[in-house]
C-alpha cells in the first residue's frame, strides 16, 4: 500500500488594509541611478497595472507581524484539517525577512518564526520541530516537497508547512518596484496516508540557479536621491527576472509533470506564484506550448494578483486555499483532481510540485 503525503487542511490571511493604485500617485519614483522617471505617475501606473495584473494589494497594519499572520493561517489550516496541534511533528516557516515592526526596516529572525508560531499555537511536545526556510518566493513549495520527504521517510506523520510575508516593510517607497509587493500569509496541513488511491503529492522539482542570476533580486540602498541612510530594500532586475523565469520555469514543471507520470491533458489548474501577470501568463503558455499546446486551457491557472498583490511564500498557499474553499470566483476543485504548484524567486530558485487532490 502506497505511502502518500496529502494536504488535509488549509487556511489563510489576508490582511484588511487594501492600498490601490491610486494610493502611489503622490509618491516620487527615482531610477537606479537616482533620476527621476520620465513620465508621470499617471502614466508610471497605467504601464504598471498593464504588465503586473495589479490594481490593489494589501498591507498590514498595526502590530502583527509576519510570524503572528502565520500563526493565525496556520491555525485556519489545524481547524480545517480537524487534527490536535499537539500531534504535529514538523511546523516549517517560509519566509525571508523575518518578523519587522511597521515603522522599522530592521529584520527580526531570533528566535526562528517556526518556533514563534509554536509557541502561539501553545504546542508543548518537543519532538515537534520548528525550523525556517529560506528559499526566496519558492520557499513554501520546497517546504511541502521536505514535508513530504519526512513523511515517506518515516519520520513524520503531520506537518504544518506555513508561507508568511510583510513585504511591505521592506520596500523602497521611492521606487516604483516597490507597487509589485504585498502582505499575507498561507499555510497548510499535510499528513501521511496509508492509501491505495493515486491522492496525494506524486512529484516534485527543486532547482537553484546562482551563477550571473544570484543577484536578480537582492536587498539595496534607497533610489531617493541625497538618501545615504545605511538601510536596505527589496531590489530587483525585472526584466533579467522575466527572461529567466521564461527560460527556466516551463522546463521544470516539464520535468516535475512527467515524473509524475500523469498526461497534461488531466492537468486541471496551475498554482503558479502571483509574480506578475504578464510574466506568469507567458510561463505557463511555454509550459503548455511544451506539450503541443498552442494556449493556455480555459480557467487553467487561477489568478489572485489583481487584488491581492505579491506577498511571496505567501501567494500559492493563499490562492490555494480560496479556491479550495470557493473564494475566488469562475474556480473549483474536485478530489481526485491533478494540479501544479509552481514558483520561481530569489536565488534564483525554481520549483513545482505535481498534486492530485
Amino acid at each position: 500500500m502506497n505511502i502518500n503525503s496529502v494536504i488535509s487542511g488549509t487556511g489563510s490571511f489576508i490582511p484588511e488594509t487594501v492600498v490601490d493604485n491610486k494610493e502611489f500617485l503622490s509618491r516620487d519614483f527615482y531610477d537606479e541611478n537616482k533620476n527621476s522617471l520620465p513620465y508621470e505617475n499617471e502614466k508610471i501606473i497605467e504601464k504598471f497595472k498593464a504588465i503586473t495584473g495589479i490594481e490593489s494589494r494589501r498591507y498590514l497594519t498595526g502590530k502583527l507581524n509576519s510570524s503572528d499572520i502565520g500563526t493565525i493561517a496556520a491555525q485556519n489550516a489545524i481547524k480545517d484539517a480537524g487534527i490536535d496541534p499537539e500531534k504535529i511533528d514538523q511546523i516549517i516557516f517560509a519566509q525571508n525577512f523575518g518578523d519587522i515592526k511597521e515603522g522599522s526596516n530592521q529584520v527580526d529572525m531570533v528566535p526562528s518564526l517556526a518556533a514563534r508560531v509554536k509557541y502561539n499555537l501553545g504546542i508543548s511536545n518537543p519532538n515537534c520541530v520548528a525550523y525556517d526556510v529560506m528559499f526566496g518566493c519558492p520557499g513554501w513549495i520546497l517546504g511541502v516537497t521536505q514535508a513530504d520527504a519526512f513523511i515517506k521517510a518515516g519520520i513524520a506523520k503531520t506537518c504544518l508547512v506555513i508561507g508568511s510575508e510583510t513585504l511591505s516593510r521592506v520596500v523602497d517607497p521611492n521606487d516604483r518596484d516597490s507597487m509589485i509587493y504585498s502582505d499575507g500569509a498561507g499555510a497548510v496541513i499535510i499528513e501521511k496516508q496509508k492509501d491505495s488511491s493515486s491522492s496525494g503529492i506524486l512529484s516534485y522539482a527543486n532547482q537553484s540557479f546562482t551563477k550571473e542570476e544570484i543577484y536578480y533580486l537582492y536587498y539595496g540602498k534607497s533610489y531617493q536621491p541625497g538618501n545615504e541612510e545605511n538601510i536596505n530594500y527589496i531590489k530587483m532586475f525585472g526584466r533579467k527576472i522575466y527572461e529567466f523565469a521564461l527560460t527556466n520555469v516551463p522546463l521544470a514543471m516539464k520535468s516535475c509533470l512527467d515524473s509524475s507520470g500523469e498526461k497534461i491533458e488531466d492537468l486541471k489548474k496551475i498554482f503558479i506564484h502571483q509574480a506578475n501577470e504578464k510574466m506568469d501568463d507567458a510561463i505557463v503558455k511555454r509550459f503548455f506550448k511544451l506539450y503541443g499546446f498552442k494556449d493556455i486551457p480555459d480557467k487553467a491557472m487561477p489568478m489572485s494578483i489583481h487584488y491581492l498583490g505579491n506577498s511571496s511564500v505567501a501567494t500559492v498557499p493563499t490562492l490555494y486555499d480560496l479556491v479550495l474553499k470557493n473564494k475566488l470566483e469562475g474556480h473549483e476543485l474536485n478530489k481526485g483532481d491533478l494540479i501544479m504548484f509552481a514558483s520561481v524567486g530569489a536565488g534564483m530558485h525554481v520549483n513545482a510540485i505535481t498534486y492530485r487532490v
